[in-house]
């Protein structure tokens, strides 16, 4: 084809070359003007630091059409955030989700409680599987690795993984681990959870106003290793206020958590250590996120490593094609890739995740994050002078849905 002597900014691997300079075909989609004729789109400026681009890619099981925001985290007037609904165990569309809190850009995040059909009657929660922190606040912790939905995790890889930006301005993947105590007159226990659907087996889990009014009966249903086992018959509730005990409860209950409020949940062995507490007694509960690395966060969010120091994960599935959604991260933590699948009856042969991690290494990125989706993968953009979003791909469901959390881009200005 020549010589090529376009430059695609800081991505300059092979494959953005050949996408900027025309060589793949792309396509006109929702909210997004046509392709010029013969290749993908010229990156689009979004904002200082943020272009999107679209354009096709040929897998082994057919194209499909991938939808890319790139943002250069050395830019000073853009940040990364969580976007979230009001509550912990709530849900929303991208769209709604991007646009309460004024993003530029945004993905879907990590898998969630989507279905409960294995227990009737017990409310679906909507959250997330894995930890959550927005603007430095710890909102929740990860579930058991047996109670997560989405795909098989890769060896080595847990719920508590992350990816993470810090105040320092840098995007890593990481491990965050729950750290908490309930101090009683009757002894010091452990914390096994905060704001979570799903409890560990014999454990005492915080819920606090974050949570929201959703029923916290979910949190004792299952164990460790299966999602689909009963819900157990052995709980316990208390309820913290001021370092206090106010009430308790032979099951867990439901409605408005106030602020300054701890809700202790507890299911077998931790069942019967709150039921030593009564109502009068002094307990305090301290939790908080530990990182592996030591890092700070201001914003993290769960889903499963998929590329770690410019090499695929071993054993990643090469089989199973999906829509998707990932972020892949380079040039040292400064530069964040927020990748969706088109979700068109066309491009719906997807990738497998060993492929996926291959073409984020393509793109530039040397460690990469797999979040979810099917039918939750979204893509939304709001352009220069406009006061909403538009959502770029096609959702395979037809229209968007509602999910747990999101990757935001904000301004920083």
């Amino acid at each position: 084809m020549g010589t090529a002597t376009c430059r695609c900014g800081r991505l300059r691997t092979a494959l953005t070359i050949l996408l900027a300079c025309g060589s793949l075909a792309g396509t006109a989609l929702v909210g997004a003007s046509p392709a010029s004729a013969g290749g993908a789109r010229r990156a689009e400026v979004i904002a200082p630091g943020v272009e999107y681009r679209d354009f096709d890619l040929g897998a082994a099981h057919g194209v499909t059409h991938v939808h890319l925001v790139s943002v250069d985290l050395d830019n000073k007037h853009v940040r990364i955030g969580l976007l979230r609904p009001r509550a912990v165990a709530a849900r929303g569309t991208v769209s709604q989700l991007a646009d309460a809190r004024g993003a530029l850009a945004g993905i879907n995040g990590d898998f969630f409680h989507i279905s409960e059909t294995q227990h009737p009657g017990v409310a679906v929660t909507g959250s997330a599987v894995g930890p959550e922190i927005a603007d430095g606040r710890v909102l929740k912790a990860a579930v058991p690795r047996g109670q997560r939905f989405g795909p098989a995790l890769p060896s080595g890889t847990t719920t508590e993984d992350v990816l993470g930006v810090g105040p320092d301005r840098t995007a890593r993947l990481d491990r965050l681990t729950l750290s908490g105590s309930v101090s009683t007159p009757e002894g010091v226990w452990r914390l096994g959870g905060l704001n979570q659907y799903a409890l560990p087996v014999g454990s005492i889990g915080a819920y606090t106003s974050d949570w929201g009014s959703t029923s916290r009966a979910r949190a004792t249903c299952g164990t460790d290793s299966s999602r689909s086992a009963p819900c157990s018959t052995d709980t316990y509730e208390v309820t913290v206020k001021g370092d206090q005990v106010v009430a308790t409860a032979g099951k867990p209950g439901s409605g408005t958590i106030p602020a300054g409020t701890t809700v202790l949940v507890g299911r077998e062995a931790g069942a019967r250590q709150l039921r030593k507490l009564f109502k009068g007694e002094s307990v305090r509960v301290e939790h908080h996120l530990a990182a592996a690395s030591g890092a700070a966060y201001a914003f993290a969010v769960g889903g499963f490593p998929v590329l770690r120091h410019g090499a695929p994960l071993a054993g990643l599935d090469n089989t199973a094609t999906a829509v998707r959604t990932a972020v892949g991260i380079g040039s040292g933590g400064h530069r964040l890739l927020l990748l969706a699948l088109d979700g068109a009856s066309k491009y719906r042969s997807g990738l497998t995740v060993a492929e996926l991690a291959s073409e984020l290494r393509k793109l530039g990125a040397t460690e990469g994050f797999n979040l979810d989706g099917g039918g939750s993968s979204t893509l939304v953009v709001r352009r220069p002078g406009k006061s909403a979003v538009s959502v770029l791909n096609h959702p395979s469901g037809g229209a968007e849905r509602a999910v747990a959390n999101g990757v935001g881009v904000f301004s920083a200005s």
